[in-house]
């Protein structure tokens, strides 16, 4: 195969999955820190031009953590209040998240991929 996204859109076997190279980059739902304030003093927080798709960095895998190749989400609350900036903007929580050391650290991002719900093929289980 060519990469892991058209092995699993070939219905590869977990064999062939695990053979194929995980990518440096994935498409990606996200929202960028420095839009944190385009909401400020505005009436109309228009969430589509809040929310980017585009390229992200893969973080490395923890040990507790699977890598999912997702086929299907949604837009729910936690996407939408995200999106606003609103109640507070998370990249504070994430980067206070990140201060505890080890994996952890992967969350002080310039950017914060979104989504709370998916459901997809797992490619990876470390």
């Amino acid at each position: 195969m060519d990469s892991l996204a058209e092995a699993v859109l070939a219905d590869a076997t977990p064999e062939q999955l695990a053979a194929e190279p995980v990518p440096a980059e994935y498409e990606a739902v996200h929202l960028r820190s420095s839009d944190v304030d385009m909401f400020d003093g505005v009436a109309d927080k228009d969430v589509r031009r809040s929310i980017r798709v585009g390229p992200v960095a893969m973080p490395e895998l923890a040990p507790d953590e699977v890598l999912v190749a997702v086929m299907a989400s949604s837009i729910n609350y936690n996407t939408v209040w995200s999106a606003m900036f609103e109640p507070l903007p998370t990249f504070a929580f994430l980067r206070r998240f990140a201060r505890q050391g080890g994996f952890a650290t992967r969350h002080d991002q310039d950017y914060h991929v979104l989504g709370s719900d998916g459901a997809g093929v797992v490619v990876r289980v470390c």
